[in-house]
């Protein structure tokens, strides 16, 4: 089947109570990995380019590698999406070039420039049938070109959200409860300690995703910055020779809770470049006569294929609704 937007995809998560994996993708072996489990289990996928991503792997080849999923694994609904997208320009390239769905990410300008922006690319996405993604707040933390300082960052406005989907058209909303770019979310000062010695933090605004759920009624939410950074990877990055100390992510059961709720998409980005990265050192250290990038590229792949095949199941439960999404 050839890619799909967003837009069955979110209505059938919202009445089922799980949200769809967007997961950002840079390579071959990142595409295989998230496809795979997605196929294994059933489960609809978005997978996701950045602008970082499109510099880096260049925008053709990123697309033709997601165009070789869809051919591969004809059984599960996928859509191409951009993340994050800066500017009209962009999201016109990637309207124009085989994307079923993107972002306008208007977050940090003045809330008048935003419904403008946003305006535009849904005008000009609505004649191709590409769904937008708009968003309202903003995430402190770095990904690729979005970066916002600690203390920078604001909530969504409950009392914003219906003025801008009605004025922009957008087809979902990204907002802001407490979630943060990349693999530090929040510091040791933030948590707390559990009975097992295990710092838990801070449960996210929860209050802010119901009220604007209560103000948009039926319609789809979008979490950024939900990477949940999982321990075992880190413990493996430090083991075998890296140095990230304190990278704390957003605990399961509560991204477990947004979908539940009104969440619809959840982005998931570093847990990926935590298994690989993890497991690229390790393979080194036990392998430094190694030099073929198959062999150390493949036990990455398959513990993307692991990491992604979970969240699907335990996190985001879209495990086996692939047929209703079609």
């Amino acid at each position: 089947m050839p890619l799909v937007n967003t837009k069955k995809m979110f209505e059938k998560a919202f009445e089922g109570g799980y949200a769809i994996g967007a997961f950002n993708v840079n390579n071959m072996e990142i595409v295989q990995g998230i496809t795979e489990a997605c196929k294994e289990v059933n489960a609809p996928v978005i997978l996701q380019v950045s602008k970082g991503a499109r510099a880096y792997a260049n925008h053709t080849y990123l697309v033709k590698l997601v165009e070789a999923a869809v051919k591969e694994c004809p059984e599960i609904p996928i859509a191409l999406h951009l993340d994050h997208g800066p500017d009209f320009e962009t999201c016109k390239a990637c309207i124009d070039g085989g994307f079923t769905s993107v972002m306008i990410d208007g977050s940090h300008l003045p809330y008048e420039e935003n419904v403008a922006l946003t305006k535009k690319v849904v005008d000009y996405a609505h004649q191709f049938g590409v769904t937008v993604e708009g968003e309202l707040g903003t995430l402190a933390g770095i990904e690729d070109d979005v970066c916002v300082e600690a203390g920078h960052e604001s909530y969504t406005k409950p009392e914003e959200v219906i003025d801008f989907v009605r004025r922009t058209g957008v087809d979902s909303l990204a907002i802001a409860i407490g979630t943060s770019h990349g693999a530090y979310k929040f510091t040791p000062e933030q948590c707390t300690l559990n009975e097992d010695g295990v710092l838990v933090p801070p449960e996210l605004r929860f209050d802010i995703l119901k009220a604007v759920s209560a103000e948009l009624g039926n319609f789809p939410i979008v979490l950024h910055g939900a990477s949940s950074v999982p321990q075992n990877y880190v413990e493996m990055v430090n083991t075998y020779g890296g140095k990230m100390p304190n990278a704390i992510g957003v605990p399961e059961s509560q991204l477990r809770k947004a979908a539940e709720l009104a969440v619809c998409k959840i982005n998931i980005d570093s847990d990926l470049r935590l298994a690989m990265t993890g497991t690229v050192r390790k393979f080194f250290t036990e392998h430094p006569d190694k030099f073929d990038p198959r062999e150390y590229l493949k036990p990455a792949r398959a513990n993307i294929k692991e990491l992604v095949k979970h969240k699907l199941v335990n996190v985001l439960g879209c495990a086996g609704k692939a047929d209703e999404c079609l």
